[in-house]
């Protein structure tokens, strides 16, 4: 059986029209012919939305019970009996009620179309998995449901519903999208303009990524490998040398040019794993990449033309950025170079040939140490000098040898010392050799004069194949020590980058692992007070720098005092202690000097980070304060005014009765907005740590009706069990009397009609413990310390629940009076808040603070 489709309309924000669409999808293949059921479709009360259903067939939805509560949810075995062509199912975010086959929508979803079944449905971006910390950064609201991305991502069609902010926001205005008690605060909070704007531009960019991936996998299917200018990928070709950050910054100036546009750079590293670019550039170019938004990147090959046009093709680069060649021109007349070579070979993808400071110059020796020790060197030029007139006494000392064995003697010793001491040894050894063949055994002897050609062509063979066996001998030689040296570099930069992942913290392991690795006592890493490129005076200035890390015994705090410092940049300097370092161990200290950078970099910016984020968490209180005060100011101050000037007015005559029902309005109006001021009054004394607390002996028996009378007469029905020998409580009076106003207004809130909450006392340890039942919809356990923070009602939450306040006021009061308040699930559904103080004791009622 095929697999059903599935078809998902994305959504930058509630409102935009995804269900509207969805069911205009539906409505169109019905017209066609197709069977199509209404698996689920929730039309939030919209009634376009509603009327687009029209006649389309609904599948019953299934009913069920969480926690006394009734819920609907979509009937997926009743959509499976059916078994339609198309099934609409909405909200592919959904989190079903307990109890349900699948935690989740999409789950259902994913049955049906293992069914068979077509489906459609419809998904916000901001239940993205991937983007949901991105939208709680923006609109301040972190969603709890989301789905996977890769759910969305293998969906055969995604099509945005878009809408721009203006818009949207007109159609909230008109009551289209909530109702009108929540437009307020919804248009001032979560669909203001700049967060809808982000939101869309985030459902742009994830859609043109899913458009992409499309396009790639179908010029994969294909087999098309030329260039398709869909979007604008910017490729910089990186040989590790010193021009590379002037070719990145043009890349990047060319990349600016097209919104949208990718950076990517890429080294080539040769095949052979011999070392040939500077770690330490690479590093340094490959962090100034990801700080311009692009990607780094390093491919293997021995053609690098070849090799920078595979990898552009493979992107679908549309422009490749390349340095002029650093080769002189003699070199350039035997070879055309990689930059005329890729632009010869590039076909449809733009090249750019950058000149630099560099160009031209010829490429600089990096510094490699001799392929063989100095003592075997010394061991070489001795065989040479002594060896091979040695060679010639026993060879004239020998009878009935001609000249082609003599050759071929003094051709295995010149051999013999290029084995022994390389290049250099041999080279004198076969010229010597020439000489000392000429002269004793060449007809005419005892002169340099050769009378046979045949002669001279097997002298001038041997010169030849003796120069020859030598050079490449030290090649050899030379690569052998290059390939051990790169393998041992890169082990040692896999053990650095091992100890960084493994979760140690990521200076320290630099430096520690730099010093393990060359046997050094110490490694510093000093910043300068000021800039010191151009001003080596200042290197041995103690006043002038100072260490910002360290390991080991005894750090430098100067470049001066230590054996080897490594400039970073104009202020960073990593100093080295214990042993001077061979020219070949420099770049690779290099590279751990670049990376030890980085993770300074890193570390300070995680340092701003936590040191902004209690300014952040300020700023978000104080604009969720203003959002939720505004409103809550606002509408006690409109109903008692409104009261009050209905009864000053000469218009309208009033009974008593009348006159009552207004005063009454206006009197409650102005307590619930004392309650409030003086909830923000408390908050504030609570945060700065100037509530005073005067702690007595409280009996709950008096304390609980005295509150229950504060909140008037919807506390009229809360059930009440105090036992008559509860022992006192030790808390302030006033202080509990507004904790327990809150607890209760809270659960009477959250009680379901018909059953108020019901508050019970008990003694345990020392302590008094009052709990405020209630038996509403509860709160799952892990929400349970938000409801404790305050200004909770953010985004667009309903504005009948007050500030926020109330909850995380009670707990810091109950606290400042050395006691507690935690939720418990109440037993059948709802949520009890258990209220916990130490109980009275002679010694400690004499009113004074607690210590």
């Amino acid at each position: 059986m095929a697999r059903g489709e599935l078809r998902i309309y994305l959504g930058a924000a509630p409102g935009v029209g995804k269900t509207y669409a969805m069911l205009e999808e539906a409505q169109r293949r019905v017209e066609r012919g197709t069977d199509v059921v209404i698996g689920f479709v929730e039309t939030h009360g919209r009634r376009h939305t509603a009327a687009m259903i029209g006649d389309l067939e609904q599948v019953p939805r299934r009913t069920m019970t969480h926690r006394g509560a009734e819920f609907t949810e979509m009937d997926l075995d009743a959509v499976l009996a059916r078994r339609p062509e198309v099934a609409v199912v909405d909200e592919l975010a959904h989190t079903n009620v307990p109890g349900s086959r699948n935690e989740k929508r999409w789950q259902d979803i994913q049955e049906l179309l293992d069914a068979g079944i077509t489906v459609l449905s419809t998904v916000n971006i901001q239940h993205l998995e991937s983007l949901n910390d991105v939208v709680a950064q923006i609109t301040g609201t972190t969603q709890r449901e989301t789905v996977p991305d890769a759910v969305v991502r293998a969906a055969e069609q995604v099509e945005l519903v878009d809408m721009t902010p203006e818009a949207l926001r007109r159609r909230m205005a008109h009551g289209n999208i909530y109702r009108p008690d929540r437009i307020d605060a919804a248009l001032g909070n979560y669909f203001r303009v700049g967060n809808l704007t982000a939101l869309r531009e985030l459902a742009l960019l994830w859609l043109a990524d899913k458009v992409d991936e499309q396009l790639d996998a179908y010029r994969a299917q294909q087999g098309i490998s030329a260039t398709w200018e869909a979007r604008e990928r910017v490729v910089v070709a990186l040989t590790g040398g010193p021009e590379g950050e002037t070719l990145i910054r043009r890349a990047a100036r060319v990349a600016a040019r097209s919104k949208g546009s990718d950076l990517l750079a890429v080294h080539v590293a040769r095949s052979d794993g011999l070392a040939g670019a500077d770690p330490a550039q690479l590093a340094r170019q490959r962090v100034l990449v990801e700080s311009l938004g692009g990607t780094y990147h390093q491919v293997l090959g021995t053609d690098i033309p070849a090799a920078l046009l595979d990898f552009a093709r493979g992107v679908n680069a549309t422009q490749l950025v390349l340095g002029a060649s650093r080769r002189g021109r003699f070199a350039q007349v035997f070879a055309r170079g990689v930059g005329v070579t890729t632009t010869a070979l590039s076909g449809s993808i733009d090249v750019h040939l950058v000149t630099h400071a560099e160009a031209g110059r010829g490429r600089r020796a990096a510094g490699v140490p001799a392929a063989l020790s100095r003592r075997r060197r010394m061991l070489g030029f001795a065989l040479a000098g002594l060896g091979m007139p040695l060679l010639t006494l026993l060879l004239r000392a020998l009878p009935d040898i001609t000249l082609t064995n003599d050759i071929l003697i003094f051709l295995a010793a010149v051999v013999g010392v290029a084995l022994v001491g390389g290049r250099w040894p041999a080279l004198i050894a076969a010229l010597g050799s020439s000489l000392l063949l000429n002269w004793f055994f060449t007809p005419p002897v005892n002169t340099l004069t050769i009378a046979e050609v045949d002669n001279l062509l097997a002298l001038a063979v041997f010169v030849g194949v003796a120069i020859a066996v030598s050079w490449i001998v030290d090649v050899a030689a030379r690569r052998t020590r290059e390939a051990a040296r790169a393998s041992a570099d890169a082990q040692t930069l896999a053990t650095v980058a091992g100890s960084v992942l493994r979760g140690e913290r990521a200076l320290p392991a630099l430096l520690d692992r730099l010093r393990e690795t060359f046997a050094l006592r110490s490694v510093s890493v000093l910043e300068s007070v000021e800039a010191t490129e151009g001003r080596p005076g200042r290197a041995r200035d103690e006043g002038a720098w100072r260490v910002v890390a360290s390991v080991g015994e005894a750090p430098a705090t100067n470049p001066g005092s230590g054996e080897t410092a490594v400039p970073v940049d104009d202020r960073l300097t990593v100093v080295l202690c214990g042993r001077r370092l061979e020219a070949a161990d420099r770049r690779i200290v290099e590279a751990f000097a670049a990376q030890a950078a980085v993770a300074l970099r890193q570390e300070r910016l995680a340092e701003e980070a936590a040191a902004a984020r209690p300014l952040a968490e300020a700023d978000r209180m104080r604009t969720a304060l203003l959002a939720a005060v505004s409103h809550d100011l606002r509408t006690p101050l409109a109903s008692a005014k409104a009261a009050v000037t209905s009864l000053r007015s000469p218009d309208v005559e009033f009974d008593e009765a009348d006159r009552a029902e207004l005063l009454a309005t206006a009197e409650e109006s102005l307590d619930r907005l004392a309650r409030l001021v003086s909830n923000l009054l408390d908050m504030s004394r609570l945060q700065a740590g100037a509530l005073g607390v005067r702690p007595v002996a409280v009996g709950l028996e008096d304390a609980v009706p005295r509150a229950l009378d504060e909140l008037g007469p919807v506390a009229a029905d809360v059930v009440t069990d105090i036992p008559a020998h509860l022992p006192a409580a030790l808390a302030d009076p006033g202080l509990l009397e507004r904790v327990l106003v809150n607890l209760v207004a809270n659960a009477l809130r959250h009680s379901p009609p018909g059953q108020p909450p019901t508050i019970t006392g008990s003694a345990h340890a020392g302590q008094v413990e009052l709990r405020v039942i209630d038996t509403g919809s509860g709160i799952p356990e892990d929400q349970w310390e938000h409801v404790f923070l305050p200004f909770q009602r953010l985004g667009d939450r309903d504005n009948q629940t007050g500030v926020g306040l109330g909850l995380a006021l009670s707990r810091g009061l109950a606290e400042a009076m050395r006691g507690s308040i935690t939720p418990e699930t109440t037993p059948g559904g709802g949520l009890t808040m258990v209220l916990r103080l130490p109980a009275a004791t002679d010694t400690g009622t004499s009113g004074g603070p607690p210590e």
